[in-house]
C-alpha cells in the first residue's frame, strides 16, 4: 500500500520524513545565514573587500568584468555563493530557476555571472539600476567604474526613480523609526548597533526620505525587502562610504534592458520587470532594439531569445558574418561579398573540379 504521507514536488513523490529532513536542513541553513550575517554586520567575519576599478570606454567598451566558473561544494546555498562572489541572490536565481537555491546540488559547476552592461554613463555620478539590482559609481577622476549589488523596495513600498544628490552622510546612525514601522519594530527610536537595519554607514538621498545605506541582513541584498531605500553589504557600504562625498549625483533608473560593446562585439542584458511597470515587454523590447545606435549589427534572433529568458546575464547578440546589416538596417554589401567568397572558396576545396 502507498504511504499517505508522500507528496509529489517537480514529478516525483517525496516520503514525509525525507520531506521533514530536508526542511529542517533548509531551516538550518537560513538560521545559520542569519547568526553569520548579525557577526558579519559588526565587521567580523571573511568579508573583507579592496575596490575594484573597471575601466571603461564611452562608444566601445561598456561590458566590463568576466564570466566565472565555480563548483558548488557540500554546504552552499545561492545566498554563500552570491556574496562571495559580490553578487546579490537574485543574480543567482534568475540565472538558475530550475536550481533549488536553498540545496543546490553539490559538485556541479555553474557559471557565475560576474560581467555587466554598463548603464547610460554619467561621468562623476552614482546610478542605481532598480530592475537590476545594481549600483555603478563612474568615478569624477578617470574613466573607471565600480558596481555593487543592492536591495531595493518590497511591493508597496516600491524604490522611485529620479535624480537626487547625497545630502547627508553619517556614521554609526541612530534610525528614526516612522511612524508606520513602529508597531512592527517595537520603538520610536533604535541606536546604533547590530540590530539597526540602516548598518555602520548611511547615505541620504535629497528631496526624498530615501537613502542608501548598509544592512543587518546581507542575505537580502539582491532581493524587494526594504521600505524603498537601498541596502548594500556591509563590505561594500565600508568601500563606499569614504569615496562619495557630499552633492554627489544619484540617479535611480529603471532599465530592463541594457546594450553594450566589447571587444567589436554587441551584448544585450534584459532583466525580469520587477515591479510589473511594463505591460508588453516585448513591444518594449522592440522599441529599445528600434533606437539602439547600433541595431544594425545585432541579430534579432538572439535578442529575441534573450529578452525570452530574461536571466540578467549579458549575451553577445552580434549577427553572423552571413547577416551583417549597416546601423540604418541595410544589408553591408562588401561584407556579403567576403562570405561569399569564403563560402565559395571552402567549396571548392572539399570538391575540386
Amino acid at each position: 500500500m502507498a504511504n499517505k504521507c508522500q507528496v509529489s514536488i517537480h514529478g516525483s513523490k517525496i516520503p514525509a520524513p525525507a520531506r521533514t529532513a530536508r526542511f529542517t536542513n533548509a531551516l538550518f541553513l537560513v538560521v545559520l545565514s542569519c547568526l553569520l550575517s548579525l557577526s558579519q554586520a559588526e565587521g567580523k567575519g571573511p568579508y573583507d573587500r579592496q575596490v575594484i576599478h573597471y575601466p571603461y570606454r564611452q562608444g566601445d567598451l561598456t561590458v566590463i568584468g568576466r564570466p566565472r566558473s565555480y563548483t558548488v561544494g557540500p554546504e552552499d546555498t545561492f545566498l554563500d555563493i552570491a556574496r562571495k562572489y559580490e553578487l546579490g541572490f537574485s543574480e543567482m536565481a534568475i540565472l538558475y530557476p530550475r536550481i533549488d537555491p536553498w540545496m543546490p546540488p553539490a559538485g556541479k559547476t555553474i557559471t557565475i555571472p560576474s560581467l555587466f552592461v554598463l548603464p547610460q554613463i554619467r561621468r562623476g555620478e552614482i546610478v542605481i539600476n532598480i530592475p537590476e539590482m545594481r549600483l555603478y559609481f563612474f568615478e569624477k577622476s578617470a574613466s573607471r567604474v565600480q558596481t555593487y549589488p543592492v536591495s531595493i523596495g518590497r511591493t508597496g513600498w516600491e524604490t522611485p526613480t529620479g535624480r537626487f544628490f547625497i545630502s547627508e552622510k553619517r556614521k554609526h546612525p541612530t534610525w528614526y523609526v516612522p511612524a508606520s514601522l513602529q508597531e512592527k519594530y517595537g520603538t520610536a527610536v533604535m541606536p546604533p548597533g547590530p540590530e539597526n537595519p540602516l548598518g555602520e554607514y548611511i547615505m541620504r538621498f535629497s528631496d526624498s526620505g530615501y537613502s542608501m545605506h548598509g544592512t543587518h541582513m546581507p542575505w537580502g541584498v539582491g532581493r524587494l525587502v526594504s521600505h524603498g531605500c537601498i541596502r548594500c553589504y556591509p563590505e561594500h557600504m565600508r568601500l563606499l562610504y569614504p569615496q562619495v562625498p557630499l552633492k554627489t549625483p544619484v540617479a535611480l533608473i529603471y532599465e530592463p534592458i541594457k546594450f553594450g560593446r566589447k571587444n567589436g562585439r554587441v551584448f544585450v542584458e534584459v532583466h525580469p520587470d520587477v515591479y510589473d511597470r511594463i505591460p508588453d515587454f516585448r513591444k518594449y523590447a522592440a522599441k529599445k532594439l528600434a533606437v539602439c545606435p547600433v541595431k544594425g549589427r545585432i541579430d534579432p534572433v538572439k535578442f529575441a531569445e534573450a529578452v525570452r529568458l530574461r536571466n540578467g546575464m549579458p549575451v553577445d547578440v552580434t549577427v553572423s558574418a552571413t547577416y551583417i546589416r549597416t546601423d540604418d538596417g541595410s544589408t553591408a554589401p562588401d561584407a556579403c561579398r567576403s562570405v561569399d567568397k569564403l563560402v565559395r572558396r571552402k567549396s571548392n576545396s572539399v570538391n575540386p573540379p
